[in-house]
């Protein structure tokens, strides 16, 4: 019955997809003679779609719960319009366009220098005989969280890469459209090592677009203003609102021990499992505030005020602050 369901449902999707390509993808490249890269915006064309689900998806499940359990009342309404956009131009504009043209070709060019070097990437599937599409799913689910787990705390370790993240901690009022308040280069630098993993351990390409999915729609509960948590037992399997809130929050998700200097708890993308075994775990029960200690008015040890730090409010300024933090934050290490 389930097994049925879903197979209507990827049979809906594709006729659409085709559907919305030959009426409407394919001729506009031919007219704009980009004839030449029409496979990958057939490609696209998926990416746009899931986009479009997961929006309406966030929007009609996650918002009724901002509604019903928020954590706290906004301080500003236009902060989660500007992180809109920031879904709007990830899921749907911008940077699929820039991926699609930029990193697809990419790694089709290193897919095929491979097999003409007749080395063929380790495939994961191939460790068992007839393993099932559902445990292939997982397993591949694993890794990738694993390796991300990882780039995350490098976000957090690495003085320049921290420039760039920042941007994404920066929000003070977070919300379920958070998720994507992100840096372009810092999206395009996460994107491009995820492929380079997926490729390196077999990931079919259908596959692929599934488990980003799946995992982006977590991410944007994680970070939705809803009180929530999963439990003693639940925090430890799924990273929760709450789990996630720490992470977030001022002067200690994101820096060590509290004493400003980079660091942080609570990495995991996923499976808090990660922040378990590597010790940096915080499940204390709290739904935190959230932000960065230097965009906060604060007083120095000698009592004089300390400059607040303008993260900025809309979508370029950001931006543009994101790329000075970083020049700002490769120089030697110091307190942030």
């Amino acid at each position: 019955m389930i097994q049925t369901l879903i197979q209507t449902l990827i049979d809906w999707f594709a006729q659409v997809q085709g559907w919305l390509f030959q009426a409407v993808i394919e001729p506009a490249m031919y007219y704009a003679g980009l004839g030449d890269v029409i496979e990958d915006a057939f490609e696209g064309t998926e990416w746009f779609l899931i986009g479009v689900c997961e929006i309406a998806l966030i929007f009609l499940v996650l918002r009724p719960l901002e509604a019903a359990l928020p954590v706290h009342a906004f301080s500003n309404r236009r902060a989660r319009w500007n992180d809109f956009i920031y879904t709007f131009l990830h899921r749907l504009g911008l940077f699929p366009v820039l991926v699609f043209f930029t990193l697809d070709p990419m790694m089709d060019h290193v897919a095929g220098w491979l097999r003409l070097e007749n080395v063929r990437p380790f495939n994961l599937e191939n460790l068992t005989n007839g393993m099932h599409p559902l445990a292939s799913f997982a397993i591949y689910f694993v890794v990738l969280d694993f390796f991300d787990y990882w780039y995350h705390r490098a976000q957090h370790g690495i003085g320049w890469w921290w420039g760039l993240h920042s941007l994404h901690h920066s929000q003070q009022d977070m919300n379920l459209w958070s998720d994507d308040r992100n840096h372009l280069l810092d999206d395009l630098l996460r994107d491009f090592y995820l492929a380079l993993i997926a490729l390196a351990i077999g990931v079919p390409p259908g596959q692929y677009v599934l488990l980003v999915s799946f995992s982006r729609i977590l991410q944007s509960l994680q970070h939705a203003n809803v009180r929530i948590h999963f439990g003693r037992i639940g925090e430890r399997l799924l990273v929760s609102p709450r789990y996630h809130r720490m992470h977030h929050a001022v002067g200690v998700g994101h820096e060590s021990k509290g004493q400003g200097t980079l660091g942080g708890c609570n990495f995991a993308v996923i499976l808090p499992v990660w922040d378990i075994l590597f010790r940096t775990a915080n499940f204390t029960p709290a739904f935190a505030r959230t932000g960065v200690r230097d965009q906060m008015v604060r007083l120095r040890a000698d009592g004089s005020p300390a400059p607040v730090r303008d993260y900025g409010r809309g979508f370029w300024r950001q931006q543009w602050l994101g790329l000075k933090r970083m020049v700002e934050f490769a120089r030697p290490r110091r307190s942030r």
